[in-house]
């Protein structure tokens, strides 16, 4: 019989059980479960609501269902719908009648609540941790190509030039963002809805407080209809994780364009690339191409929930068990791709000549030549329509600009003299862009240094958090 069944005078059909069932995918939540379980009891036993000799079997009872799960030796039924009423169950089957006293002052609409968001609090550090680990891959690399010209683009034209440090200090700071975001939506979740009973709180003396403090929450939710409806949490991390996802998505984007033979700024390493059944020259990106795909089964995760969220009136709506699978998913998406990614780009090959043979080509240093004018008095519009009409002639002339004679120079502005070609020579145009956050070598150093700290200071955090 079921645990909820003293209402009905039929058995439940087998196509309701089997469409109502959710122990196929919250039976991850056990060992929160378990957990949440185990402070409940305590605290009902520290309010005189449990005999201290019931609390004693109830957690030893639990710690050895713990085990045997742990140990591959418990078999989840669907008769018991879900993780709560198979744990439940069998902790009754175990203890006898003191098993039956757990439930005291709790709903399953509580005990799923704070089994969820323990779950996502638990699940969070791994996915810093991994980011952390790329940014240490990042920093490596950067370090060790702070003089790599490069063409800096937009629109995917040529635009500036820049280093490669440069440009990979860009994706650190994006995922610096991703480990802050993550670690606010920890901070946000950390209250705990144990003992919001259903909706409405229970008559019995319980101390929130107290079931709070066991599981590590910073307080009880404050108002009970919220505590056992709210999922902002989950959305929340699903957002994060989405914007993480999409910092990868570019990430490989890039890569995929680097390691084409149109570009070929990088090649990746064999263990990190596949082949082709029919074309024997192919060497394929798939690791990245993956990751970019994979963005979008994030992004539906967070859809998903979202929509079933949408309409939902308060308190507690079975459309709610649709919440775990997509964070679930999500979690497991991430927590795959991060790893396999961080190790493609720590053992790709960077490929400098051809950075620098392509950031020779195409004026990226147009804007250097147009502020050299400027520096010697022309304002800028009129040094901007000389460097077009220049930029024009040597289009028509298969020229670059560095190419020109002082001779064809001067046709366009006396202004020009000898220090134009050190002011059009591409390291200089990088190096000398020491403002705040620009190419120059020592600002990289210095975004570098940054990123590392950060990586320190976070790895300590999530040790102690």
């Amino acid at each position: 019989m079921k645990l909820w069944g003293g209402r009905f005078g039929k058995e439940t059909s087998s196509l309701v059980n089997d469409f109502n069932e959710s122990i196929s995918f919250d039976q991850r939540l056990y060992r929160q479960d378990i957990q949440g379980s185990m402070a409940h009891a305590n605290m009902l036993a520290r309010q005189g609501i449990l005999t201290e000799e019931d609390n004693a079997a109830i957690q030893s009872g639990l710690a050895g269902i713990l085990a045997d799960i742990e140990a591959g030796n418990v078999e989840f039924t669907a008769e018991n719908e879900d993780i709560h009423m198979n744990v439940e169950a069998l902790l009754t089957a175990r203890i006898g009648s003191a098993g039956k006293r757990l439930h005291t002052a709790r709903s399953r609409n509580d005990q799923v609540a704070v089994d969820f968001r323990l779950y996502v609090r638990d699940e969070i550090p791994a996915v810093i941790a991994d980011v952390l680990a790329l940014e240490k891959v990042l920093c490596r690399i950067a370090r060790e190509h702070q003089n790599t010209v490069m063409p800096g683009y937009t629109h995917l034209q040529r635009a500036q030039p820049i280093s490669f440090a440069q440009h990979l200090c860009a994706y650190a700071a994006m995922f610096r963002r991703d480990v802050t975001r993550l670690e606010d939506c920890r901070v946000r979740m950390n209250e705990c809805p144990l003992g919001s009973g259903a909706l409405a709180g229970t008559t019995h003396p319980i101390d929130r407080w107290d079931t709070a403090k066991a599981l590590g929450f910073a307080a009880p939710t404050s108002n009970s209809l919220d505590g056992v409806s709210d999922r902002d949490y989950a959305l929340e991390t699903l957002s994060a994780l989405s914007i993480l996802m999409m910092h990868l998505s570019r990430f490989s984007e890039e890569i995929i364009l680097w390691c084409s033979w149109e570009f070929k700024f990088i090649e990746l390493d064999d263990a990190y690339s596949t082949g082709s059944s029919i074309m024997p020259q192919k060497k394929n990106p798939d690791v990245a191409e993956l990751v970019r795909g994979k963005t979008g089964r994030v992004y539906g995760s967070l859809m998903g929930l979202l929509t079933v969220m949408k309409g939902l009136p308060l308190a507690y709506n079975k459309d709610m068990q649709e919440d775990k699978e997509p964070v679930f998913d999500a979690f497991d998406t991430v927590e795959q791709c991060l790893p396999v990614f961080t190790a493609m780009l720590d053992t790709m090959r960077v490929l400098p000549e051809n950075m620098r043979a392509a950031a020779g080509r195409g004026f990226i240093n147009a804007t250097d030549c147009a502020d050299y004018l400027t520096k010697r008095g022309m304002p800028f519009r009129d040094a901007y329509t000389v460097t077009g009409k220049l930029v024009a002639f040597c289009t028509a002339q298969g020229k670059t600009l560095e190419e020109l004679s002082l001779a064809e120079l001067h046709a366009f502005s006396e202004l020009f003299d000898e220090g134009v070609y050190e002011a059009l020579r591409l390291e200089n145009c990088m190096d000398l862009r020491k403002s705040y956050g620009g190419p120059a070598q020592e600002e990289t150093r210095r975004q570098i240094e940054e990123i590392e700290a950060f990586v320190l200071q976070h790895s300590k955090k999530e040790e102690t958090a």
